[in-house]
C-alpha cells in the first residue's frame, strides 16, 4: 500500500504548452527557491537523441507509462532531499500524466490513482493560462493552438478533480507573476497559521 505523503511546501507550476512555466520557474530560482525541471520535456529530448518511441507523435501510451514513472522517481527524491520548509516549484506534476492520460482516451490504471491519493502535493496548484501572444512551437512542442488550449483545460480539471485547488496566474511579466505566486503563497500561508491558532 502506498503510504501517505502530504508535501505542502511542494507547488506545482502547470498549464497547457507554451504558457511560460519554465521561464517563470527560472525567475523563481534566481529568488533562491528551488525548483524540479519537466520530466516530459527531458523525456523528449532523451527519446529524440536515442531514436526512442516514447513520444507524443509515436508511441503515446509508452510516453504516458514513462512520463509518470519519471514524475513518480522526481517527487520522491524531491521528497526524501528536500532541508527546507521554504517552497520548492514543480514545473508539472504527475498529475499531468494522469490528465496526458485522458486527453489520449489511455487508461488511468489503480496504480496510477492511489499516488493521485496519496502523494500530495499543496492543495494550490498554480495554472497558467493559455496565451496565444507568447505561444510557440519547437522540437519537443509540437501541438498547435487548439491543442494547447485544450491542454490548458484538462489540466484545470483534472487537478480539481483530484482535489487541488486551481490558482490562475494573470497575463503579466515574468517578475509579476512570481511576485504573483510568492505573495499568494505568503498570504495563504498567513491564513493557514491563523486558523490553527484559533483552534
Amino acid at each position: 500500500m502506498i503510504k501517505l505523503k502530504e508535501n505542502n511546501n511542494f507547488y506545482v507550476i502547470t498549464g497547457g504548452p507554451g504558457v511560460g512555466k519554465t521561464t517563470l520557474l527560472e525567475a523563481l530560482k534566481k529568488r533562491n527557491y528551488n525548483m524540479v525541471p519537466e520530466i516530459a520535456r527531458e523525456l523528449i529530448k532523451e527519446q529524440q537523441k536515442d531514436n526512442g518511441t516514447a513520444l507524443p507523435w509515436k508511441d503515446k501510451n509508452l510516453y504516458k507509462e514513462m512520463m509518470f514513472d519519471r514524475s513518480i522517481i522526481s517527487f520522491e527524491e524531491t521528497d526524501k532531499n528536500a532541508k527546507t520548509e521554504k517552497p520548492i516549484f514543480f514545473d508539472r506534476g504527475f498529475i499531468d500524466a494522469i490528465c496526458y492520460a485522458d486527453i489520449i482516451d489511455s487508461e488511468i490504471d489503480g496504480r496510477m490513482k492511489s499516488y493521485a491519493a496519496h502523494w500530495r502535493y499543496n492543495k494550490n496548484v498554480f495554472l497558467l493560462p493559455a496565451w496565444k501572444k507568447i505561444y510557440e512551437t519547437d522540437n519537443e512542442r509540437k501541438q498547435d493552438w487548439k491543442e494547447a488550449v485544450l491542454t490548458s483545460e484538462k489540466m484545470s480539471k483534472t487537478y480539481k478533480s483530484y482535489g487541488y485547488r486551481i490558482i490562475e496566474v494573470p497575463k503579466m511579466s515574468i517578475n509579476k507573476r512570481a511576485d504573483f505566486i510568492l505573495e499568494f503563497i505568503k498570504m495563504d500561508n498567513t491564513e493557514h497559521k491563523n486558523t490553527n491558532a484559533q483552534q
